[in-house]
């Protein structure tokens, strides 16, 4: 159970393969693999010890994978940065778990000065950019062509391998501490539930900091098969890509998936390649999903439900997508936990509660996290006998199948009823003009708490807070129904696609002493 064997296995059986493709750069695996070994050199010899940790701002590219695997190779503990951060939320990373080298890319060199100048212990930056390194950095390509080759440093099991810090969608980031063992464990179950595309080309659009997507990526070093990579999501780029190297897997957020399918070239495209698409990260409004099955005929759909703490843990098969399975609503399912991985729904009191009961999902299982660095109180609030409380509410259904209907924090108290976002959020997306939409609970004198929408159109299309409201009016109960709608341009994201609920609410309860109501 450590990350490198992989790449030990590809280089005994695959060693002339491809192993990476960006953006016309081809590697085949002996060299990827003579090159992560000089990277581990490099970095032993700018100071990475065993468990030293190493950051990485970077958009996705095939260096960024190659440092991973660096990292691992040297004995190191791998940081990967949020990209959407700021400066003080990257020096927060660095310094809460002591980074002392930091890759970093062309996109991100105007924050080095200030990451030096604020960060406790200023980092050793390594420029993976195409251009000549900046003064004061180190070059990637001159450390890789300067160092002999290193034996693998071989470390796994319980050895850290990543501190990944969490998105900070509800709170905060905090580090989540993940063994060799948790991310070999995690990538099996999920292998053995989702077996790869034997000659399979997966391409990473999602941003590579983000669990889904660096999980992904380890399971096709696993499967040895080729990865191909874009710097970040733009749907053109996607079509042209899936188009030029004939991509067979795609891993997407929803909010992916709707920019893919809006795209004005979508239609004239040959995508006839794609087999299987993967999507998760956050809840998908039923007509997106809908919409793109009937777009993507024949292929695979697969939904995962996972979180930074356990990696992947359910999955909701093809099966699931054909017909039967949405005439029963199961499409909307995040699916059953996978091998391995034990799920409950539990009340407030930690007991398991009926099928079809609104709960919070605790997990069991060996992808789970041993914890929070530097953090164990918030540790053992997560953990609690063993059992990992994900804070998202669900119900489960007499098969085991999950639906998520919101996270227990964003649940809205309204006139004493219980109103879960997600429910709320697909009765929306189902008019025409609508989309993208959010909702939140907002104060209320009157109810306590108020459902409020926050709504983006289609392009040009026109529609009223009243016109919403009604057509809400035909799908959900009144209660349920939004006192109020909002509409913007556009929505503030996380760097991994998801809605920042937590920005959306902020301006609502600015002064409150709590955020409740």
């Amino acid at each position: 159970m450590n990350l490198t064997n992989t790449l030990h296995r590809c280089l005994q059986q695959t060693p002339d393969k491809i192993v990476t493709i960006f953006r016309g750069r081809r590697r085949r695996y002996d060299e990827f693999c003579n090159r992560v070994a000089r990277l581990a050199g490099a970095l032993q010899a700018s100071g990475m010890k065993t468990d030293e940790r190493v950051g990485v701002l970077a958009l996705n590219s095939d260096r960024y994978l190659e440092t991973c695997m660096a990292v691992w190779w040297g004995g190191g503990v791998l940081n990967p940065v949020n990209i959407r951060w700021s400066v003080a939320e990257v020096v927060y990373s660095l310094d809460d778990c002591d980074t002392g080298i930091l890759f970093i890319d062309d996109q991100f060199l105007h924050m080095a000065a200030g990451i030096a100048k604020t960060a406790r212990r200023p980092p050793v930056f390594i420029y993976t950019g195409e251009r000549e390194a900046p003064d004061g950095m180190l070059s990637y390509e001159t450390l890789i062509a300067g160092h002999a080759p290193v034996e693998d440093a071989r470390r796994g099991y319980e050895d850290l391998a990543m501190i990944m810090y969490t998105g900070g969608t509800t709170g905060f980031p905090k580090g989540v501490i993940q063994s060799h063992r948790n991310i070999w464990a995690g990538c099996i179950q999920r292998i053995a539930e989702t077996p790869p595309i034997k000659g399979g080309k997966t391409l990473h659009a999602a941003p590579l900091f983000h669990m889904a997507a660096l999980s992904r990526a380890i399971n096709q070093f696993i499967a040895g098969e080729t990865h191909v990579i874009i710097p970040a999501f733009n749907a053109r780029e996607v079509l042209d890509t899936i188009e030029r190297e004939g991509i067979t897997e795609l891993g997407l957020v929803p909010t992916m998936i709707q920019a893919l399918i809006d795209h004005p070239d979508f239609g004239t495209r040959d995508l006839s390649s794609v087999k299987r698409l993967v999507y998760g990260a956050s809840p998908i409004i039923a007509s997106v999903l809908e919409r793109t099955m009937d777009l993507f005929p024949g292929v695979e759909f697969y939904q995962s439900y996972g979180l930074t703490e356990a990696m992947v843990v359910t999955t909701n098969p093809p099966e699931s997508h054909a017909e039967a399975g949405r005439r029963s609503g199961r499409s909307l399912s995040v699916g059953r936990g996978l091998y391995g991985t034990e799920l409950k729904i539990v009340d407030e009191k930690n007991d398991e509660v009926p099928r079809g009961i609104v709960g919070e999902i605790v997990i069991c299982g060996p992808s789970v996290t041993r914890g929070y660095w530097n953090k164990p109180k918030e540790s053992a609030d997560a953990l609690r006998n063993g059992w990992l409380h994900t804070g998202d509410g669900a119900y489960m259904d007499k098969d085991g199948y999950i639906f998520i209907v919101d996270r227990m924090k964003d649940m809205i108290v309204t006139g004493g009823e219980n109103v879960y976002s997600a429910e709320v959020e697909n009765a929306i997306g189902r008019h025409p003009a609508v989309m993208m939409c959010a909702v939140i609970g907002i104060p209320s004198d009157a109810w306590g708490e108020a459902v409020h929408a926050i709504v983006v159109t289609k392009g040009d299309a026109q529609v009223t807070e009243e016109e919403i409201r009604q057509h809400c009016h035909q799908l959900i109960a009144g209660y349920k129904c939004p006192k109020s709608v909002e509409f913007r341009p556009e929505m503030p994201l996380s760097g991994a696609g998801k809605i920042l609920k937590r920005d959306l609410r902020a301006p609502y309860w600015e002064g409150q002493a709590k955020k409740v109501n």
